[in-house]
């Protein structure tokens, strides 16, 4: 099935082309969201004849488009859109956006399809080639702003960027690196064989000696229960 694409979509065309779709793709997704309409014969002849007036606005000889990169080159567009706090765009940035906003503020009109930038998914500045004519190049610089802010530093947007894919964050150059809190210092070493031999050594003396002083005083031996004396009673008898 036929159908004009309404707006820029990255895996199918740009904005006012023509392309073939599976039947149920376009009535199930592009057609209810509004992002193409059938492409009937009328559609169509009205398409080619808004190619056609755009056409005659471009550049149409090499000196003419070197005249329009001399503009283009002086050139800063701006886009306010809606972002989240690591940068990444609620939409996104297309070359359609890039050639209308060209022609809004310059009455430049450039082609599309010559517009050498993928869809802009993250707020920063970027430059983006436009090739006018044969041999003949223009870079427009870019800027995607967060809508109702301002463009932060090429330092945070790529530290927001890197917090985004999980990757820690880089020092800022010229501040110093954050102290080691005590939890995070690694553990000591331990010492060496030799060291802890030493010390062993240099603690038995020791406690032999404190073991010498708290032996306890010895107890006077007393004799086999057999070997006590005879009472005095029986040594008299004998005597008699």
């Amino acid at each position: 099935m036929e159908v004009i694409l309404l707006d820029d979509i990255e895996t199918l065309g740009l904005r006012g082309e023509v392309v073939n779709v599976a039947r149920g793709y376009a009535r199930n997704f592009l057609l209810p969201r509004r992002l193409a309409e059938p492409a009937t014969a009328a559609k169509v002849a009205e398409l080619r004849k808004r190619d056609e007036q755009r056409a005659r606005h471009e550049a149409r000889s090499s000196d003419q488009a070197q005249q329009i990169a001399d503009v283009l080159s002086k050139t800063v567009l701006r886009f306010e859109v809606k972002a989240g706090p690591t940068g990444s765009l609620f939409g996104s940035v297309t070359p359609t956006n890039i050639a209308d906003e060209l022609w809004r503020t310059k009455k430049i009109r450039v082609d599309r399809r010559k517009i050498g930038i993928d869809t802009i998914k993250r707020i920063g500045r970027f430059e983006v080639p436009i090739e006018l004519f044969q041999d003949v190049q223009a870079t427009v610089n870019t800027q995607v702003v967060p809508e109702g802010g301002e463009l932060p530093s090429d330092e945070e947007l790529a530290a927001m960027e890197a917090r985004e894919r999980g990757e820690p964050e880089v020092q800022p150059t010229g501040e110093p690196a954050e102290p080691m809190l005590d939890e995070a210092r690694p553990a000591q070493e331990p010492e060496p064989a030799e060291e802890a031999g030493e010390a062993t050594a240099t603690a038995a003396p020791e406690a032999m000696a404190e073991a010498e002083v708290e032996q306890p005083e010895e107890t006077e031996e007393t004799e086999p229960p057999g070997e006590t004396e005879q009472p005095v009673a029986e040594a008299t008898t004998e005597n008699a």
